[in-house]
């Protein structure tokens, strides 16, 4: 049983819907990263929005939903060595990763520990809600702020659903695994910038950033600096909606797209290969 995957990457029945299961060994699996404060369940929706040969596979970090009484990780180092374990056996078949917010350092990061391990790399890198490295960020500069200071600082950008307002006892959870994240996001950003370990290198694969147009704690042209991070193939792409555009069809649908151009370019290549 792999920890970090909300839905192991078994076998699909031949009636189960798109985007669900398993996928045929020329397929492709989708490894999706959580915003800060969430869980897999961001993801849920995703699972009927991709073409049959995609196999959406939510990661859920340590500290919520069925992983509620673990740790929570805020070392960066510590969470791409687990990421690694756990997720490096499954990388042997075509794939590609999705990260939202907090989630677009995971998956960057841990883009950049797949190459320097030697491991296949993906087909595409998905960035969404999340300026780069090199950016601030006002909200994880204000990670260690007094409750009701960081409560605001949240409300001010965007990024604290409206609804938890209503709900005292989950706004006080939120809060503490707020904190956390910020605190990882932190650390990721950061990743003690050795040079020589490979963490100022940009990626060769193709790397997709996505923002939203009401996005005030990751606004379009802040999203767009993510073109210094990579060396292969890149693109911005904007789309209707604040902070959490996650929920909503626009940006699934674009991916699908994008995957669906993708590994068409990579069959017709790998076919050409083939007949020469």
């Amino acid at each position: 049983m792999n920890a970090y995957l909300a839905a192991p990457p078994g076998h699909r029945p031949t009636d189960a819907p798109p985007g669900t299961g398993e996928v045929s060994a020329d397929g492709l699996r989708l490894f999706c990263f959580h915003h800060a404060g969430a869980g897999a369940l961001t993801f849920a929706r995703w699972r009927r929005g991709f073409d049959p040969g995609v196999c959406v596979l939510p990661v859920r970090l340590p500290g919520r939903e069925t992983r509620l009484r673990e740790p929570r990780i805020t070392d960066g180092r510590r969470l791409l060595d687990e990421l690694d374990a756990q997720l490096g056996p499954l990388l042997e078949q075509p794939y590609a990763l999705y990260g939202h917010s907090l989630g677009a350092l995971v998956a960057y990061r841990f883009a950049q520990r797949v190459r320097r391990a030697g491991r296949p790399t993906p087909a595409l890198v998905g960035l969404g809600a999340c300026p780069p490295p090199h950016l601030p960020t006002p909200l994880t500069d204000q990670r260690e702020l007094p409750d009701a200071a960081l409560l605001a600082a949240l409300d001010r950008y965007g990024t604290l659903p409206s609804y938890l307002f209503e709900r005292p006892r989950w706004l006080r959870t939120l809060l503490s695994t707020m904190r956390d994240d910020l605190r990882l996001a932190a650390s990721l950003r950061g990743v003690d910038g050795a040079a020589d370990e490979g963490w100022n290198e940009p990626l060769d694969c193709p790397v997709h950033a996505f923002a939203g147009t009401a996005d005030e704690a990751a606004p379009p042209a802040a999203v767009a600096e993510w073109r210094r991070w990579a060396n292969g193939p890149f693109a911005v792409h904007t789309v209707p909606g604040g902070h959490f555009f996650v929920r909503d069809t626009a940006l699934p649908e674009l991916l699908a797209a994008q995957l669906r151009l993708r590994t068409g370019r990579e069959r017709v290549s790998h076919l050409s290969e083939a007949s020469m």
